[in-house]
């Protein structure tokens, strides 16, 4: 799909602020509500806006501790990558998965309490998971910067 500076910067706003209503987009666009409500739908429905959501702060509700663990399959066959990614769906703690080049075969992005839930979370759920060698996890001292919009 093509986008012109208008969709852009609208696309811009949505991100930072979709509460805003369509008459705020219109004025910052300096378009009328009704092309800038047309835009919108759109973008829609051509699945260019997929959701909108409420953003949470993870301290707040106690998932505050970030471990990046990069996994590798005991062998990269397509029926081990696709059990491993079925598996994968089923972790709530495992907020992100992406498959990789490089040594390793996967990296997680994984919200949870604390370092001794992280250690359950191994123990219990992630390391369960047949056909995994090995893994390796860091942790994050300091989140310096995190953003859900895509550049534009």
């Amino acid at each position: 799909m093509k986008f012109d500076e208008i969709d852009e910067r609208l696309l811009g706003l949505l991100q930072e602020d979709c509460k805003r209503t369509t008459k705020e987009y219109a004025d910052n666009l300096g378009l009328s509500t009704t092309a800038v409500y047309e835009r919108i739908k759109r973008l829609e429905r051509s699945k260019v806006i997929t959701s909108y959501v409420a953003l949470i702060d993870r301290f707040k509700v106690n998932k505050g501790f970030t471990a990046f663990c990069h996994v590798k399959l005991v062998q990269h066959t397509r029926e081990n990558i696709r059990h491993f990614e079925q598996e994968i769906l089923k972790l709530y703690e495992v907020v992100e998965c992406h498959h990789l080049s490089g040594d390793f075969d996967y990296i997680l992005k994984i919200h949870v309490k604390d370092m001794e839930d992280y250690r359950n979370f191994m123990v219990s759920k992630l390391t369960a998971i047949p056909h995994i060698g090995s893994t390796q996890s860091s942790f994050t001292i300091k989140e310096v910067k995190h953003s859900t919009a895509i550049p534009l």
